[in-house]
């Protein structure tokens, strides 16, 4: 087996709404709406990779064990210049919570700030140095 990449995650979360203006509004992500069956589902698309929603209590089969909204940790690549990003997040009245400094990226180092989006989830959003 040779694993290539990662198309998706899911993140739970207390309310799809919510989650879609931050990620939409704020990350500049694309909203998706699908279909599993009779299920309407939502989802957020950025490059090729996309993050599922799934409503707390509403969760879809199958899924996590424990699914808890802010329990994520995760990195997020963008091609904006960090002293951009940091930036346009003040303007839009988003706290960051550290940074910029200096990280281990999967593929070298990188600048990396930090910030939680409505569930208290930790979004790092980072440039390769």
């Amino acid at each position: 087996m040779n694993i290539k990449s990662i198309d998706h995650i899911v993140l739970t979360v207390k309310s799809i709404e919510k989650s879609l203006d931050f990620y939409v509004n704020v990350l500049n992500m694309q909203k998706i709406e699908f279909k599993k069956g009779k299920d309407k589902r939502y989802a957020i698309k950025f490059g090729n990779m996309k993050i599922n929603l799934h409503e707390t209590d509403h969760e879809f089969e199958p899924k996590a064990h424990l699914p808890t909204p802010g329990s994520e940790d995760f990195c997020l690549i963008t091609k904006t210049p960090i002293e951009e990003v940091i930036t346009e997040l003040k303007n839009k009245n988003i706290k960051i919570i550290e940074g910029p400094e200096i990280n281990h990226g999967a593929q070298g180092s990188i600048t990396s700030i930090y910030l939680r989006d409505p569930d208290k989830n930790l979004v790092e959003i980072s440039n390769y140095n």
